[in-house]
């Protein structure tokens, strides 16, 4: 998983719609001249135009965004949550949709015809999740403001926050002055959202307490908030470090931890016995339309709930098949759940000391590398580091997840595990999980993207549609085999562990927000069908609960891929190349489903005749092929 990402176009999502529910875009309704006319160049500089100035307001509005991609001109604020801003936002993004809308795209060459659909796909699902206020729903336990942002925990952003200089302090001091107004801003979104009825669910949010307490702690040098004061370079004065230190110290005092204290009342008080008992979106207002525009939003696709449900119950069959052929050649006397059972338990598969655990998967993370030129023609040149989850996140966050490199590559990319309780954290899937997080998976195809700076605008090259992404991560996964990482019969059950865990997650996802799933019965599901641990079982199902759809995504998005591999594999039979294929898929960079689909299409239509080299995007790429949305529907194998 990325870590909220993929500075993910949904970032600034996430600011766009709390307070404002509009019909119909006005904006993009309104009467606007019509550009087809216009010379070819002229058109290409005003779309241009359009792309940077959204991408430019997108980072002032959301200044953890431009923190997340080494941005720094925005380290010293806050995103501004008010209702104002918030409608403010709204309004440019109709208005930028609206300008976008009038210019006749057929006169683009390919390559720009590519990146004005999927901007425009980009506006247009960002808008279609407004009506439903997703702004109210912004408190979770996987990392929100009293964490203490709605992108990243406290020691998350950082670590990602350049502190070498004294102005990178004085930022952060700035920041910590900030706090206080801007948890008070989150806090008015949720006296909205108990009016309105559109609360958590009081299970998931009963995690939040202990994360509230950690941050209300008797002196300044004791908050997470502190932290980058602890290790400052040499290179700032003892003078001014002194000073910047009694200057952070004020800033915690005087604003951050009475900002944590109003917010603690308010939480106990008011939102808690607000939260409702259901954990299912449909029980929510709007709520099954609502969970609908997730599952578009999320997959690219227009799979309903059902037809999801059914491809992970399927799903689940065939991986269970699959796992019975691992048990019986390791000759285990048993059942499955015997089997589930030993590998949860038996001390052999458990580191006992956090620091070994770290080192033990660095060490897989450096074995895939050598390996990567067998399957791959074109690789990064930005390298990543492997990092522990910090503490004050780490019970509450999942297994790992990974943090993209800076955008200008002043920052390498990160791959952070979770070194809590290493007993229960299993030696078996530490070689799937760094396939997914590091290499072949986030790392390589993110840094791809984000190197790929051939006339692709940075609203594009930092797009993050979930199906690519972590349809990617989880195709990763499946290379294992060919880069020696399975090599015992429990590291290849730790593989097929983790393809379960993505079917059972169509399964108590839909079972959840449509079917009226209890938590229990997600729990119950999920332990019967996976050998992960339980803390690692009861943290996903409280993930799914609180990001709905977001996880239906790996699924549907890996099973493309697949597809369209077998596609490629018969048509072009020996000719096939695996590095070519990869490079393929790669080479667009995250776009939805549908754009992938046509991408290797017309690769195979230019292999197939024979000719020389492959341009992702032929000239009539496009051709009847008018709207990204309407066309995004899975192929016929994913009927139920």
């Amino acid at each position: 998983m990325t870590q909220h990402i993929l500075v993910s176009l949904a970032a600034a999502a996430t600011v766009a719609a709390a307070l404002y529910s509009p019909g119909a875009p006005a904006a993009a309704q309104a009467a606007k001249p019509n550009l087809a006319a216009t010379a070819p160049a002229a058109v290409k500089t005003q779309i241009e135009r359009i792309y940077d100035d959204t991408w430019q307001r997108w980072l002032r509005e959301d200044p953890t965004l431009a923190t997340s991609i080494g941005d720094t001109r925005y380290n010293d604020r806050w995103p501004d949550l008010s209702p104002a801003a918030i409608k403010k936002t709204h309004d440019a993004d109709e208005a930028a949709l609206a300008a976008l809308s009038a210019i006749d795209s057929a006169s683009l060459a390919a390559p720009d015809r590519l990146n004005y659909d999927i901007v425009k796909f980009e506006f247009e699902r960002r808008l279609a999740l407004a009506p439903f206020k997703p702004n109210l729903w912004w408190i979770s336990q996987l990392g929100s403001v009293q964490t203490p942002t709605s992108l990243q925990a406290a020691g998350e952003i950082a670590e990602i926050s350049p502190f070498a200089t004294v102005q990178d302090y004085e930022n952060w001091i700035a920041r910590l002055r900030g706090f206080g107004a801007y948890l008070d801003q989150g806090t008015d979104l949720l006296k909205m959202a108990v009016r309105e009825k559109r609360t958590q669910p009081r299970v998931i949010m009963l995690r939040i307490k202990p994360q509230i307490a950690a941050q209300r702690v008797a002196a300044p040098d004791a908050s997470p908030f502190f932290a980058p004061f602890t290790h400052m370079p040499s290179s700032i004065s003892a003078a001014e470090r002194a000073r910047l230190i009694n200057a952070g110290k004020a800033a915690i005092a005087g604003g951050v931890l009475p900002a944590f204290a109003r917010f603690d009342r308010f939480f106990n008080d008011t939102y808690l016995p607000a939260c409702r008992d259901s954990v299912g979106l449909s029980d929510t207002p709007d709520g099954p339309a609502y969970y609908r525009a997730l599952i578009a939003y999320h997959t690219t696709t227009q799979l309903t709930a059902d037809e999801i449900h059914h491809i992970g119950l399927a799903e689940v069959s065939r991986i269970r098949g699959e796992m019975d052929k691992i048990i019986a050649a390791a000759a285990f006397k048993g059942s499955f759940q015997e089997f589930a059972h030993y590998l949860r338990t038996d001390p052999k598969f458990f580191y006992t000391d956090p620091t070994e655990l770290l080192h033990g998967y660095m060490v897989i993370a450096k074995s895939i590398d050598p390996n990567l030129v067998t399957l791959f023609g074109k690789l990064p040149r930005t390298p990543y580091g492997v990092r522990a989850i910090p503490d004050t996140s780490a019970p509450n966050s999942t297994t790992a997840y990974y943090q993209p490199m800076a955008a200008d590559g002043s920052r390498a990319g990160y791959y952070y595990v979770n070194l809590y309780r290493p007993e229960a954290r299993p030696k078996w899937e530490m070689a799937v999980l760094t396939s997914h997080e590091a290499v072949p998976g986030h790392h390589l195809q993110i840094a791809l993207q984000y190197e790929n700076d051939a006339d692709v605008p940075m609203i594009r090259r930092m797009a993050g549609f979930t199906a690519y992404t972590e349809g990617w991560g989880l195709y990763a996964e499946s290379l294992g085999d060919q880069l020696g990482l399975y090599s015992d019969p429990y590291s290849k059950f730790g593989q097929l562990t983790y393809d379960m865990w993505r079917a059972v997650r169509l399964v108590v996802d839909t079972g959840m927000h449509v079917k009226g799933w209890s938590r229990q019965q997600a729990i119950d599901y999920f332990m019967a069908n996976a050998p992960k641990s339980q803390l690692d079982i009861t943290n996903e199902v409280d993930r799914y609960i609180a990001w709905p759809g977001q996880a239906l995504a790996y699924k549907v998005g890996q099973m493309k891929i697949l597809e369209l591999r077998e596609t490629a594999r018969q048509a072009l039979g020996p000719k096939f190349d695996i590095r070519e294929f990869h490079d393929v898929v790669l080479s667009t960079g995250a776009v939805p489903l549908a754009v992938l689909e046509r991408v290797v299409q017309r690769w195979l239509a230019a292999k197939s005749n024979d000719r020389r080299g492959f341009a992702a995007y032929p000239p009539d790429f496009f051709a009847g092929h008018p709207s990204l949305i309407s066309s995004a529907t899975m192929t016929s194998r994913w009927s139920p």
